[in-house]
């Protein structure tokens, strides 16, 4: 196993991290708890250190599946990560009461890496107004946590102020080849390198549409390379060749999975894709932009929609499915996280979006297309 060691703590760190929100499940949405121990005990077993969950995870079975587990291994060689629940935060005490009830949950006196789960402009200012930073260090200081840090789904100009309003340990963010200029983007890592934080990678196959039915204007690209790869070992070569990228957090499945994820940790090392393979990269990324349908940057001026239809949400989720050639799999995420009050289907066609899109995109046309390419 490849370690790295993280900027601020200067803890030796597995290269691949273990995310523990893709576990197998039953039929009946449970974990499969056999085949979770066996997955964590091989990953553990081949040198893996970092494991991350979060309290929704599995329905918040997530956490006490971990703690299950930590009882059957050494504490003092897993470095634990969790986050707090920010959207559940009504007062200052809810931030002693759900660190608790994490700690029980996984069976341990403290967690290494602690954090603030998916910041974005709107949490974070709330999170302020209530002095998480305060809590955070007062946690740090009775040992309950050992670094601070946060996840991220947002806009870089969101990530540059959270960055710079605290001397942060570490930041997760989305890191792959696909979303270089995608919330942080390689900008967010570049600002997170240069002020000495910790880098986690999450999404570094973007869900696993990256090694799945690539589409044949990318697969074209990737044939004209000398060394044949897989989808996935050309995905996470990209992230793990950056140097300041700590840890990829993969998700992972199944055992094979984690065999396979394990072994590329092995040979997989930061520097060593060449300008021209690096330029390949790029122009896949390119054949992927090309194929988006309604270029819209997801800047949510168009909201509040009078109709209340999710306009950026249902657009970009109509983009993904055109990008990655995958009608079926974006039908199932949009009628999954797209509330069925907010489709497309609900556009009364008032035209008050169109007022406010500074892309003058024919919004109330596109609900159309979109409402019966997903109704079709």
């Amino acid at each position: 196993m490849q370690y790295r060691t993280m900027p601020r703590s200067q803890d030796q760190i597995s290269c691949l991290g273990f995310g523990c929100m893709r576990f197998p499940t039953d039929s009946s949405g449970n974990i499969e708890e056999s085949t979770a121990f066996e997955m964590l005990n091989y990953a553990y077993q081949l040198g893996v250190n970092y494991f991350d969950t979060a309290w929704p995870y599995h329905n918040e079975q997530s956490e006490i599946l971990i703690g299950k587990w930590l009882q059957q291994v050494d504490r003092d060689k897993v470095l634990l990560a969790t986050k707090m629940p920010c959207w559940l935060i009504k007062s200052q005490d809810d931030f002693q009461i759900y660190l608790e009830k994490q700690l029980e949950k996984m069976q341990t006196d403290y967690i290494d890496y602690y954090l603030l789960h998916a910041l974005n402009k709107g949490s974070w200012p709330a999170m302020q107004k209530l002095k998480v930073l305060d809590f955070m260090e007062r946690a740090k200081a009775d040992g309950l946590i050992r670094h601070i840090g946060f996840s991220f789904h947002d806009s870089y100009p969101v990530f540059k102020k959270i960055t710079l309003a605290y001397e942060w340990d570490f930041c997760q963010i989305m890191l792959n080849y696909l979303d270089t200029h995608y919330q942080a983007g390689r900008n967010g890592y570049n600002l997170a390198v240069s002020r000495q934080m910790g880098v986690i990678s999450m999404e570094p196959l973007r869900g696993g549409k990256l090694v799945s039915s690539l589409p044949p204007e990318v697969s074209r690209i990737w044939s004209l390379e000398k060394d044949r790869q897989t989808p996935l070992e050309r995905a996470l070569r990209w992230v793990w060749n950056l140097e300041g990228c700590q840890v990829l957090l993969s998700g992972m499945s199944s055992i094979d999975q984690v065999k396979e994820n394990v072994r590329l940790a092995d040979i997989c090392m930061a520097n060593t894709l060449s300008e021209s393979q690096l330029k390949r990269y790029q122009q896949a990324r390119r054949e992927f932009i090309k194929r988006i349908p309604i270029l819209c940057s997801e800047c949510r001026y168009c909201l509040p929609c009078p109709a209340k239809v999710a306009i950026p949400y249902v657009i970009g989720t109509y983009n993904e499915a055109i990008m990655f050639n995958d009608r079926d799999r974006h039908k199932r995420e949009y009628e999954l996280f797209i509330p069925e009050p907010n489709r497309a289907d609900k556009c009364t066609n008032c035209g008050v979006c169109l007022t406010k899109c500074p892309q003058h995109i024919d919004i109330p046309k596109q609900m159309r297309l979109i409402r019966d390419y997903f109704s079709s």
